[in-house]
């Protein structure tokens, strides 16, 4: 694993649990969450273009 994909991982970790603490609050900020999420988003599609494909990894 290369230290980009494992920054990138780490990130996605934090901002996973960052979006669960948002979403546990009392009075969620929706606003607050669906910027989490688009990072979230973002960052898994940074994530996508430097793994090869998933049907490769699997065999069935």
């Amino acid at each position: 694993m290369t230290e980009r994909i494992f920054r990138l991982l780490e990130r996605q970790q934090r901002l996973d649990a960052l979006l669960r603490l948002a979403q546990g609050r009392r009075f969620a900020d929706p606003h607050e969450i669906a910027l989490l999420k688009r990072m979230k988003t973002r960052i898994r599609d940074r994530l996508s273009r430097h793994l090869p494909p998933i049907a490769g990894r699997l065999s069935l």
